[in-house]
């Protein structure tokens, strides 16, 4: 519910409004709060996958540490970028940029087991592609005809499913921890369960912000757990907080930088993806906030935002950034459209990302917590896009379109020694599964003629054709 004290209708709708700063700073912070968590997420699972992450005992594991403050920092930059603007750069909107999980399944295979050594043909392709992401913007509304609910919702669909089984792992103990009798044990189980009960408590019984930051909530009951039951001795949070710098700048190439042909080409196509949700995501913050379209110098300048602060995020060892679609909800349900709102927000985010001591912090939250939050969050995304492919007219060709791409998709993800005999950076794109079924879904979408026959589609769906509505 909009709070008039805060200012008039009109005034809240205005993205150049300033609410009074002691009210403007707190609805800023409550931006982060809403965003933190899955924002340094993705940093977590990539250095998991790498072999340094939480549950290793690996001599590399303190990189974790800066992977997540470049995590908190970069996306505090690219904030800016989109609230304050630097001449076309930026929407001039009060849009959220983090971490995005899109890129999760695609970095995974190119860093798995391989340790600190794979970081400089990661945050290559991270550059590359954010330079890719930003020369989007250039053309963005000319594409999206490519890319209608059924192309997107899949995309969406395969970026949770291809991620559901971090989750798991996480909760049962980590991967490091597979074959001992300490994976999926009762206890790691326990915690993890704490923090999926609680989350879902405070979502749907609480109101406000509150139910907005449930899952950071249902983390910190987690780790209050893990305290309690010893998982987690008080005496390794003070170790982390006390040997963490209370100070650090980032460091541009600190990985060194490598061209990989896998990591560029799949960064670049998944910007592609990047784009259409920053696009969404635009649209609905200027529907729900100021109850207008998005005009298309906004969109433009969204889209250069997120490709420029993904490369210079690249640059220093930060992930690749988008827009974040929980705060375009976080908005609607203020009412506040003020841009400078979410510039107090990114500040924020930029102190906790050059003091290593808050990171120091997260590092010590166990890997099983952390599975109970991840599970709620990658199960979103599954639900997100399958609430986009409810849009979708399921005639029998779009059926057919769903069926084959999702299969492929699926398939090669869950059986990745079918394609052993194809070169490295080919093979890492199709395992993914994303670029396949989207790469499928595009192409056939724009191929197939509309609508099918009858007779095309019977005998490939057995009987068990859907039905769009009634022409």
């Amino acid at each position: 519910m909009t709070d008039t004290s805060i200012g008039t209708p009109e005034q809240l709708k205005d993205p150049n409004y300033t609410p009074p700063i002691w009210q403007a700073i707190p609805l800023g912070i409550q931006h982060v709060m809403a965003m933190f968590i899955a924002n340094v997420t993705p940093a977590i699972i990539v250095a998991g996958a790498a072999g340094f992450g939480f549950g290793s005992n690996s001599p590399d594991f303190p990189e974790l540490l800066y992977l997540i403050q470049m995590s908190m920092l970069f996306a505090g930059l690219a904030t800016l970028l989109q609230t304050i603007t630097v001449g076309p750069i930026g929407a001039a909107l009060p849009i959220v940029q983090g971490t995005s999980f899109a890129f999760i399944p695609i970095m995974i295979p190119l860093v798995a087991g391989k340790g600190v050594d794979a970081l400089a043909a990661l945050f290559g392709g991270v550059l590359i592609g954010g330079l890719f992401h930003a020369c989007i913007g250039f053309f963005i509304g000319k594409i999206r005809f490519a890319l209608p609910p059924l192309v997107t919702g899949l995309v969406v669909t395969m970026i949770g499913l291809a991620l559901v089984q971090v989750g798991i792992q996480y909760a049962a103990g980590g991967v490091p921890a597979k074959g001992t009798e300490e994976y999926g044990s009762l206890l790691n189980w326990s915690a993890a369960l704490i923090v999926i009960f609680v989350t879902l408590g405070f979502k749907f019984f609480a109101k406000g912000m509150l139910s907005v930051s449930a899952v950071l909530i249902g983390l910190i009951a987690g780790y209050i757990y893990a305290i309690i039951v010893g998982m987690l001795p008080v005496s390794s949070i003070a170790s982390s907080w006390n040997n963490a710098a209370a100070f650090a700048l980032p460091v541009p190439f600190k990985y060194g930088f490598e061209f990989s042909l896998a990591a560029v080409i799949g960064f670049c196509l998944m910007a592609f993806v990047s784009a259409v949700e920053t696009v969404g995501d635009v649209s609905g913050i200027v529907k729900g906030g100021a109850g207008r379209e998005a005009t298309d110098k906004e969109i433009q300048g969204a889209t250069f935002a997120d490709g420029t602060g993904t490369a210079i995020a690249g640059i220093f060892g930060g992930l690749p950034n988008t827009s974040f679609s929980q705060n375009v909800g976080l908005i609607a349900m203020t009412g506040v459209m003020s841009r400078h709102v979410v510039t107090f927000g990114a500040i924020f985010l930029i102190i906790c990302g050059l003091v290593p001591k808050i990171g120091g912090v997260i590092r010590t939250v166990p890997i099983e917590v952390l599975g109970g939050g991840v599970i709620v969050m990658f199960g979103m995304v599954v639900a997100s896009g399958v609430s986009m492919l409810s849009d979708v007219n399921w005639d029998k060709r779009n059926m057919v379109i769903f069926a084959v791409a999702l299969s492929v998709g699926l398939g090669l993800q869950l059986e990745p020694e079918a394609v052993q005999y194809l070169p490295d950076w080919l093979k890492v794109l199709l395992v993914s599964g994303i670029l396949p079924a989207a790469l499928i879904a595009i192409v056939l979408n724009l191929l197939l003629p509309t609508p099918l026959s009858e007779e095309s589609t019977e005998e490939i769906s057995g009987g068990l054709a859907g039905h769009g509505p009634a022409e």
